[in-house]
């Protein structure tokens, strides 16, 4: 297994540098990212063009993407036109960490990125426990209760759910829960931010404005892996081990969850495996619809401002994050399916 885990991280070294170099010269040609400065109003002619010659914009698009990667804080870069070098503009670069400083509030990316993170892990991993929970429970329900009006009610409730766009769900759910519970006079939800200004940022505000949106993500999802759980545990109960441990006389509660649930747990395990990068990443429409203020939030909005530093950043996080979780999948499937072996 060691020998199996040093392998797969040397197979990712040249896989994360194939990626990292095509998203930048995907986000090189995406925009030009001294139009604005990340502000409202174009800088001079003059001015962009001294900007373009010190940040290096004019190089061929390689030797940019050789001093992002490896870094540039050897060069004299005068970004603020007084004859002296600042460091605006210099990074030691990805690959000790530093992806240089946003365009758009002149900190460091990483300080940016990691600003934002902990409101996405919030919200994500709030919804990420509704999904495990409602997807098992629903799953293992319909599986032992097969063709029962409580299946066939889940089944359909499921299928609906899951073919509502997301943006569709989560105004419903703002509409219901929001807007008609404050008409009926009942206690009703938030619908914007993370908490109310002026209560402040305590548990219970930041728990009543986190029902929505994670209810929102949760929903859909669970509506489709609810149908990998039930369709695995299908499979797994009408094998001949489950019937050969129903013969031995197992209670009907340790045969399901003991011997039944840990095959049938296999698709669950891939499915929360690729659904830890979104952790990272953040739910782009439900935080823009919810003014979540989370990574993808952030995301967008330095995406419209051609701030490379900082999607840069968070993509090469994303892409570092699937490397792993694969990783950590391939590791949980040899301790729970005993078959599998890497050798």
């Amino acid at each position: 297994m060691t020998k199996y885990i040093i392998r797969r991280l040397l197979q990712a070294i040249p896989l994360l540098f194939i990626v990292s170099l095509v998203l930048f010269v995907l986000m090189q040609n995406a925009g030009d990212p001294l139009a604005t400065m990340g502000g409202r109003v174009p800088p001079r002619a003059e001015d962009r063009e001294r900007l373009r010659e010190q940040l290096g914009l004019n190089d061929p698009i390689l030797l940019q993407y050789v001093y992002w990667l490896v870094g540039n804080d050897w060069r004299q870069i005068d970004t603020n036109g007084d004859g002296e070098p600042d460091s605006w503009g210099q990074r030691k670069g990805a690959i000790r960490g530093d992806f240089g400083t946003s365009i758009v509030t002149r900190q460091p990316a990483m300080d940016v990125i990691g600003s934002r993170l902990e409101n996405t892990l919030i919200l994500m991993l709030t919804a990420e426990v509704l999904i495990i929970v409602g997807a098992l429970t629903v799953g293992i329900y319909s599986a032992v209760r097969q063709y029962s009006w409580i299946d066939n009610f889940l089944t359909t409730f499921s299928y609906i759910t899951y073919s509502v766009p997301i943006f569709l769900l989560a105004l419903m759910l703002m509409y219901i829960f929001a807007v008609q519970f404050k008409t009926w006079g009942l206690p009703h939800l938030p619908t914007t931010g993370m908490y109310d200004p002026v209560a402040g940022k305590t548990f219970l505000e930041v728990a009543r404005h986190l029902v929505l949106p994670a209810l929102s993500i949760a929903l859909i999802s669970i509506a489709g892996y609810s149908r990998y759980i039930r369709s695995t545990m299908l499979e797994v109960i009408n094998s001949d081990y489950i019937r050969t441990a129903r013969a031995k006389g197992l209670s009907e509660r340790r045969t399901l969850f003991v011997h039944a649930f840990k095959n049938a747990s296999l698709p669950m395990i891939t499915l929360i495996g690729l659904d830890i990068p979104l952790l990272i990443a953040g739910a782009v429409v439900t935080e823009t619809i919810f003014a979540w203020p989370g990574m993808g939030r952030l995301f967008i909005d330095h995406l419209n401002r051609s701030d490379t530093a900082v999607i840069m950043g968070l993509l090469m996080i994303i892409t570092v994050t699937v490397v792993l979780a694969q990783l950590l999948i391939d590791i949980l499937y040899t301790w729970l399916d005993p078959r599998i072996r890497y050798n």
